[in-house]
C-alpha cells in the first residue's frame, strides 16, 4: 500500500469518508445512527415473551399488541423519521429459554435494547447480561421490585406498578374495609409474589395474616395450597398470581367449597383471560363468575371504559393492526407501553444512541405522559416505573375502577396518598413530548 496520496486525491478521499459517516458536505443534520439496531429509517428492539407455556394465556397478545400500536405510528411517520421494528421471541416463561432469547436478540439480531421482556423469573436471568453489555432494558414487563435500582443496574427499567406498592395499596384497602378479617395469601414463588406480600404485610397487622403459601410455576395441583388458607380460617383471600394461577386457584376452590373475599393483584386478574381459562378448565361449567366481585387495582384506564380517550385510540389499532386478538386489559398493557416507548425515542432524538436513551429516562422520565392514570418515579437511582394504582373490582365481567388513583413508595412506612392530576388526552396521531 502506498504511504504517501496526492493532496488533491487525499482531500477527496477524506471527504468522501466523511460524508459517509456524518453528511460531510450537507446542509442537514445527520439521520444515521453507529449505535447497533439502528439505521437511517429503521431502530429495532428485541422482547422474550411467553408465546406458549404457563404465562402464555393472555400474556401471549402483549407483544403483537405492542407491535400492532408500532405498525400505527409507522403508518404516521414513525419517530423522527425512523420506523419501529419488534423481533419477538417466544421463551416459554423459562428462565434458561430466556437466557438463550436475549443472547441471540443481542449477539445475532444486534437489537438496540431489549423492551418489554416479560415475567420475573425469566428477566432475572438476563438483567446482569444486558447491563454488563450497556444494552437498554426498557420497561420490563412485571412489577419485580429488583428493576428498581439504577445504581446497580442502571440499563433496567421497570413499567408497572412495583409489586410491592401494589402490595401495600390493596393492604390499605384491606385495613380500611375488612377490618378483623382473616386474611390468607396465594402467590408465586419469586420476587412477584414475595414483593406482593411484603406490601401487604406493610399494611396488615402481622396477626391478620393467618397463612401465605406459594406456588412454583408449572405446577398445576395448587389445592393443598388453597386448602391450607381455607383451614387457617382465612375470610379473604389475596393472590399475587399470573392468570392461569387465579384461574386454578379459583377452581380450587369452588371444589372445596370455599368462598372467600378474593383480592387479586392487576397482572392475574383479567377477566377475559381469566374467565376464558376457568371456562376451559371447567369444561364450560364455570367462568367469569367465579371471579365477579373480587377486589382489585389498576394504573391504566379499564379496558371496557370505552368513554376513555385512550382506549378509544387503542381500540383504533386493534382494529385495524390486531383484530385477531380480543381487545382486553393485556392488549391495552402492550400499546401503553409502546406508546411509552416512542415517547422516549421522540425524546432522545434523531442522533440516537443507547446511552441517550437511558439519560432521557433518567432526566425526563417522570415528566412522560400517556395513558397512566398515576406518575412514573423514574430518575437516575429510581426506575420502578408507576408510582401507585386505583382500587377496582370485577363487576359484570368487567374491571371497574374507584376511589381515585394513590401514590406512595415501597419503602416501609411510606404514606399512601391521593394523586389528582388529570390523565392527559392522547395526541390526534403519533406521540406528543411531555
Amino acid at each position: 500500500m502506498r504511504r504517501h496520496m496526492q493532496p488533491a486525491r487525499a482531500l477527496l478521499v477524506a471527504c468522501a469518508l466523511a460524508l459517509v459517516a456524518a453528511g460531510c458536505g450537507s446542509s442537514s443534520s445527520s439521520s444515521s445512527s453507529n449505535a447497533p439496531g439502528v439505521s437511517a429509517t429503521t431502530i429495532t428492539f428485541g422482547s422474550h415473551q411467553p408465546l406458549t407455556g404457563p404465562a402464555a394465556p393472555g400474556y401471549s397478545e402483549i407483544a403483537p399488541a405492542s407491535a400492532a400500536f408500532f405498525k400505527y405510528l409507522n403508518a404516521n411517520g414513525g419517530i423522527n423519521g425512523r420506523k419501529i421494528k419488534l423481533i419477538y421471541k417466544d421463551d416459554e416463561y423459562n428462565p434458561s429459554k430466556t437466557v438463550n432469547v436475549v443472547h441471540q436478540l443481542v449477539l445475532q439480531e444486534n437489537v438496540f435494547g431489549i423492551f418489554e421482556g416479560l415475567g420475573t423469573p425469566t428477566h432475572t436471568k438476563v438483567v446482569g447480561f444486558l447491563n454488563s453489555e450497556k444494552v437498554p432494558d426498557l420497561f420490563v414487563a412485571s412489577g419485580c421490585p429488583c428493576w428498581d435500582n439504577g445504581s446497580s443496574q442502571p440499563e433496567t427499567f421497570g413499567w408497572q406498578p412495583n409489586y410491592t406498592i401494589e402490595g401495600k395499596i390493596l393492604g390499605q384497602y384491606l385495613k380500611e374495609h375488612f377490618s378483623g378479617k382473616k386474611v390468607g395469601v396465594f402467590y408465586q414463588d419469586d420476587d412477584f409474589g414475595k414483593g406482593g406480600l411484603e406490601g401487604i404485610k406493610d399494611e396488615l397487622s402481622g396477626s391478620s395474616i393467618v397463612s401465605a403459601q406459594p406456588y412454583q410455576p408449572g405446577v398445576t395441583n395448587v389445592a393443598p395450597q388453597i386448602s391450607a388458607i381455607k383451614s387457617a380460617g382465612a375470610e379473604v383471600l389475596v393472590d399475587f398470581t399470573v392468570p392461569i394461577y387465579t384461574a386454578l386457584g379459583q377452581l380450587a376452590s369452588f371444589t372445596l367449597g370455599y368462598k372467600p373475599q378474593l383480592v387479586v393483584s392487576n397482572v392475574g386478574i383479567d377477566p377475559t383471560t381469566v374467565g376464558g381459562l376457568l371456562k376451559t378448565f371447567s369444561k364450560g361449567k364455570a367462568g367469569t363468575e367465579l371471579i365477579e366481585g373480587a377486589i382489585t387495582d389498576g394504573y391504566l384506564p379499564s379496558s371496557s371504559d370505552t368513554s376513555n380517550p385512550w382506549i378509544q385510540l387503542f381500540m383504533k389499532v386493534h382494529d385495524q393492526y390486531d383484530r385477531s386478538a380480543p381487545f382486553d386489559g393485556n392488549v391495552e398493557y402492550g400499546m401503553a407501553t409502546a406508546y411509552t416507548l416512542a415517547q422516549v425515542l421522540k425524546l432522545a432524538g434523531k442522533d440516537l444512541t443507547r446511552q441517550k436513551v437511558v439519560e432521557v429516562i433518567n432526566n425526563e422520565g417522570a415528566k412522560l405522559t400517556g395513558p397512566g392514570l398515576v406518575p412514573f418515579r423514574y430518575s437516575s437511582s429510581v426506575h420502578g416505573g408507576y408510582g401507585g394504582t386505583e382500587m377496582g373490582q370485577v363487576r359484570g365481567g368487567k374491571i371497574v375502577l374507584f376511589g381515585g388513583p394513590l401514590v406512595t413508595e415501597p419503602s416501609s412506612g411510606a404514606p399512601i396518598k391521593p394523586y389528582s392530576n388529570q390523565q392527559p388526552a392522547p395526541p390526534a396521531s403519533g406521540v406528543s413530548a411531555p
